[in-house]
C-alpha cells in the first residue's frame, strides 16, 4: 500500500481512537501509541518495516519541534522562578535512576558494561508525551513550570550520563584504560556545541522575524529553524534536542511577542506530533515483553523507584511545594525517543550488549508510553493543575430511592 496513503489511515485511526480513549479518561497520546501497535508490522502490517524506514525523518523533525516547544518554556522570568530548583531537582531525579538500576543490576548478578549502560539510559526521559498531556489538559501551575523544566533539563544531563557510563563500558570490555577526554570531556563538549548552535539560530531567527509580520512567513521562518537545528546537528553530531530547545529558548528571551509566536507554532504541529506517536508506536515490538525476562522487569522497577523518590528527594532539598514532592516523580515515568536512540548507539559502539539493550529498552518503552501519559494525567489532576473544564465531564450516577 502507497506509504501516504498509510499514514492517512493511521492517523484516522488514531484520531478515532482518541474519541475512544475520552470517553475512559486516558490521554491522547496513549491513543496514538495504540494506535500504531494497530497498524505496525507487528499487527495490521499496513506501517511495514520498510514504509517506517521512509518516514524516519519525520520522527526526527517532530522531536526537533518538541524540543523547539520546550525551550519556549525557558522565559528569563521562569528561569528566575523555578530554575535552581529544577535544575537541582533534575540533578537527584536522573542520577537517582542511574544508581538505582546500577546498584540493583550489579548486585543480582548482571554484567557491569550492560548495568552502567542500562543505568545511563535510565536517566532519559519522553518530553514528547510529558508536552501532548500538559497540552490536552491545559494544565498550569507551579508544578506543571517545574515539570516541563525537569523534562528539558534532563536530556542534557542524561546526554552527557550516557556517554560518560558507555565510555567506561567500553573500556571494560576491551581492557582499555578510560580517558579524561572520552568519560567527561567529549560527553561536555557535545552539550555545550548543541546549546551555542541553537542559541546562535534562535538569535538570527529573532533578528529575522523583525522583517516579516503576517503569521504565514513567521511561522515558515521558524519551522526552517527548528529544520536547519536537526540537520545540523545530525551534519556535526550534536545533540538535535539541545539544539532545538535552545533555539527555542533564545527566542522568547529575545522577542517581546514570543507567547504569540509559539502559540503559531502550537496550531500547526499536533498533526506532526499524532504522526510521531503513531510511528513511535508502530515501531514497539510486542514480542519483546517475552525475551528480557528479569532484566527488564528489574530495569523498569528500579528506574521508576529511582525517578520517584530522586524528584522527590530533590523537591525537599530546595524546600518545594508539597504538590510537587508528592506527585512529580509520577510524571516522569514516560520513556521514549531519546532512551531508543541511546540503544541505537549501544549497538554499534557496544555490540556485546547491543541486542540485548535494546530489547530492555524497548520494552520499558512500549510499558512506559501506554502507562506513563495515564499516570501523568492523574498526577496533574490531583496536584490541582487541570482545570476542570478540561477534563471529561463524568456521568453522575441515578439517584437511587
Amino acid at each position: 500500500m502507497n506509504t501516504l496513503l498509510c499514514l492517512a489511515a493511521a492517523m484516522a485511526l488514531g484520531l478515532l481512537l482518541t474519541r475512544l480513549a475520552k470517553k475512559v479518561n486516558l490521554p491522547n497520546v496513549t491513543a496514538y501509541l495504540i494506535a500504531g501497535l494497530a497498524v505496525g508490522p507487528y499487527c495490521l502490517n499496513l506501517l511495514n518495516e520498510g514504509t517506517l524506514a521512509g518516514v524516519a525523518q519525520i520522527t526526527s523533525v517532530a522531536l526537533g519541534f518538541i524540543a523547539f516547544s520546550i525551550g519556549g518554556e525557558f522565559k528569563r522570568e521562569s528561569l528566575k522562578r523555578v530554575g535552581a530548583r529544577a535544575l537541582i531537582i533534575t540533578v537527584f531525579q536522573a542520577l537517582s535512576a542511574l544508581a538505582l538500576v546500577d546498584v540493583v543490576l550489579i548486585v543480582c548478578g548482571f554484567d557491569l558494561p550492560l548495568s552502567l549502560t542500562l543505568g545511563a539510559i535510565a536517566t532519559a526521559t519522553a518530553p514528547a508525551a510529558t508536552l501532548m498531556v500538559v497540552r490536552q489538559y491545559r494544565a498550569q501551575g507551579t508544578m506543571t513550570n517545574t515539570l516541563l523544566s525537569v523534562v528539558a533539563m534532563d536530556d542534557a544531563i542524561g546526554l552527557a550520563a550516557f556517554a560518560i557510563s558507555l565510555a567506561m563500558a567500553q573500556s571494560l570490555t576491551s581492557g582499555a584504560v578510560p580517558t579524561l577526554q572520552n568519560m567527561l570531556v567529549s560527553p561536555l563538549l557535545e552539550i555545550v556545541l548543541s546549546l551555542i548552535a541553537g542559541a546562535a539560530l534562535g538569535t538570527v531567527l529573532s533578528f529575522l522575524l523583525r522583517f516579516f509580520h503576517s503569521r504565514a512567513n513567521r511561522l515558515s521562518l521558524m519551522i526552517a529553524a527548528v529544520l536547519a537545528g536537526v540537520a545540523i546537528a545530525d551534519r556535526y553530531g550534536l545533540s538535535p534536542l539541545l539544539t532545538c530547545m535552545a533555539i527555542g529558548a533564545a527566542m522568547v528571551n529575545l522577542r517581546e511577542d514570543s507567547e504569540a509566536l509559539i502559540e503559531g507554532v502550537d496550531r500547526w504541529t499536533p498533526p506532526l506530533f499524532m504522526l510521531f506517536f503513531i510511528i513511535s508506536g508502530a515501531e514497539l515490538d510486542v514480542q519483546v515483553l517475552t525475551t528480557v525476562g528479569l532484566l527488564g522487569l528489574l530495569y523498569i522497577l528500579a528506574r521508576s523507584l529511582g525517578k520517584y523518590f530522586g524528584a522527590r528527594i530533590g523537591a525537599c532539598v530546595v524546600k518545594s511545594e508539597p504538590k510537587i514532592r508528592k506527585y512529580l516523580g509520577l510524571t516522569l515515568l514516560p520513556q521514549a525517543g531519546v532512551a531508543v536512540g541511546m540503544a541505537q548507539v549501544v549497538i554499534t559502539k557496544l555490540p556485546e550488549y547491543g541486542e540485548e539493550i535494546r530489547a530492555v529498552v524497548l520494552c520499558a518503552t512500549l510499558i512506559y508510553e501506554l502507562v506513563g501519559p495515564i499516570i501523568t494525567r492523574i498526577a496533574l489532576e490531583r496536584s490541582g493543575e487541570i482545570p476542570a473544564s478540561a477534563l471529561p465531564k463524568r456521568k453522575s450516577k441515578p439517584a437511587t430511592h
